[in-house]
């Protein structure tokens, strides 16, 4: 009998539908490999932005930093407060640029450490801080711009925004970094050019007793392709996730991909020849076949593009995806796998049995990068943290 007095718990709920599944063990591994790969007098930073590229940033960063990074990164001010809010007491640097005096308050709040593109920008931000009482002065981070062409004051003119920046109150440099647009390319001309500029700025900085007391400049990328760009810190996003920048730079590490997404079956039918499968009749069959309906669309992330094109796995074996894929629901040719019921499990990223489909493979059908479809992943697919064994190697995929 039903008690209608009793409000039913989400918990149980969590993974009836559709879920993405973080191994923690994965995560502890690649994390490890990086620090390997590394100096002693170079650190690591953890990219955790994007929600750790859909991973989920409290739960990575508190891995991460267990493992043996010392630094986070992310994007926005929310996403820095959130880890604070969590307990995480680590350095966290804000790499978007920051304008409002409102988030210059929260910045300087919550302990944070913001990216300074440009004098009128450090201005009001130690403007901001003259109005607050008891304020202590702020880690900022200078960027410099030598080659990327998006954030960053010119890299020929460092010295003279160090120089405005050092004689402000409240602020105190704590890194001078760039960005590179090219380490993942197998040609490195661009990425040479930017590492000499970047040299070339520090040199005359040195000259004039402005060099910041920590440098940093190397993505994963380029954390992987060449030790002379790790300098005092290392900025690791993508490989941290298990994934490779570029196919060239597999050989480097070891890396384990940390997500899964995986969904239930919600519905199975018999259909006959000739039946048109979902919006716009895309599909249509050309002989009776077993259906398979799965509670997972394109408003979790999985994208449209993809419709009559994806594969994903059930109890070992792959499946076909036919049919536009919909907002919260995708259909499967399962003909030749016996004996299904509604609530077994499909994996559409991850291993089952022999078979390995990576987010790699994904972007590849759907003309992009793997970075947009790990932060596809809408929240409403809770993250489940899980530890599994290692593969031995997944640097091939099938």
């Amino acid at each position: 009998m039903l008690n209608w007095d009793h409000t039913p718990s989400l918990e149980p709920m969590r993974c009836c539908r559709a879920w993405v599944e973080i191994n923690l063990a994965a995560l502890q591994h690649n994390v490890r490999q990086f620090r390997g790969l590394l100096p002693a007098t170079t650190q690591l930073m953890a990219v955790v932005k994007a929600d750790a590229y859909g991973h989920g940033a409290v739960t990575v960063a508190q891995t991460a930093l267990q493992s043996g990074a010392t630094w986070l990164g992310v994007a926005t001010v929310p996403e820095g407060i959130e880890l604070r809010a969590a307990g995480v007491q680590a350095p966290i640097l804000v790499m978007g640029a920051v304008n409002s005096p409102e988030e210059m308050q929260a910045i300087a709040h919550w302990r944070l450490q913001p990216t300074l593109v440009n004098p009128k920008q450090a201005l009001v931000f130690s403007d901001t801080l003259s109005g607050l009482a008891a304020a202590r002065p702020v880690g900022v981070h200078l960027k410099i711009d030598t080659g990327m062409t998006r954030l960053g004051f010119p890299w020929a003119e460092a010295v003279d925004f160090a120089r405005f920046v050092r004689q402000l109150p409240h602020l105190k440099i704590d890194s001078l970094y760039s960005h590179l647009a090219t380490a993942d390319s197998p040609d490195p001309t661009i990425m040479q050019q930017q590492q000499q500029r970047f040299k070339t700025a520090l040199g005359h900085l040195q000259q004039q007793q402005l060099l910041p007391p920590r440098l940093h400049l190397a993505n994963t990328a380029a954390t992987l392709a060449d030790p002379d760009l790790h300098y005092d810190l290392v900025r690791v996003g993508l490989g941290l996730y298990g994934l490779y920048p570029a196919p060239h730079l597999q050989s480097r590490l070891d890396l384990q991909p940390v997500m899964q997404v995986k969904a239930r079956i919600t519905h199975l039918k018999d259909v006959p020849a000739g039946t048109g499968i979902s919006y716009g009749h895309q599909y249509v069959c050309d002989r009776p076949l077993r259906l398979a309906v799965v509670g997972i669309g394109y408003a979790d992330g999985v994208p449209r593009v993809l419709s009559n094109r994806l594969q994903v796995m059930v109890k070992g074996r792959l499946a076909q995806q036919i049919g536009a894929i919909t907002m919260d629901q995708l259909m499967l040719d399962v003909s030749h796998i016996p004996s299904l019921q509604e609530g077994d499990v499909v994996t559409l990223l991850g291993r089952d049995g022999p078979h390995i489909i990576g987010p790699d493979d994904w972007a590849a059908m759907a003309n992009t990068i793997s970075w947009e479809i790990l932060c596809g992943f809408k929240h409403r697919l809770p993250r489940i943290a899980v530890e599994q064994p290692l593969a031995a190697s997944t640097a091939v995929q099938s």
